[in-house]
């Protein structure tokens, strides 16, 4: 399993980005896939993922309405669309697979097994 994150860059607040996650080595239909972030100083935390078994798409509240997460798999890639950006989402950015991504209650459930390098994202202010 091999994950290749890539679109990041530097854009002011307001600005759009779209992140890359490819996959190679297995099929998107066989793992959720997700992304995280970790900014300086800061814990890595999980901004979303895609649900392998029903391509449902869970956000973390801070990006919602914001970040849209598709999945292409005649390509085998996924997307981050991450528009309106504000200086806070500046981090780090990893894309990740797992066996699963679903809510049984209030909280998502999404374990990487699997994890890409980061994409450094930087949003001026």
């Amino acid at each position: 399993v091999q994950l290749q994150a890539s679109g990041g860059g530097l854009v002011q607040a307001g600005g759009s980005l779209r992140l890359s996650c490819a996959a190679s080595r297995f099929t998107l239909d066989y793992y959720a896939i997700g992304w995280f972030r970790q900014a300086p100083g800061k814990e890595r935390e999980w901004v979303s993922c895609i649900s392998n078994t029903d391509g449902v798409t869970y956000y973390t509240d801070s990006v919602k309405g914001r970040f849209t997460f598709t999945r292409v798999n005649a390509k085998n890639t996924l997307y981050l669309q991450m528009n309106n950006l504000k200086p806070e989402d500046t981090a780090v950015y990893y894309c990740a697979a797992a066996p699963s991504c679903f809510r049984p209650s209030s909280d998502v459930i999404f374990e990487p097994a699997y994890w890409g390098q980061g994409t450094q994202v930087t949003v001026s202010s």
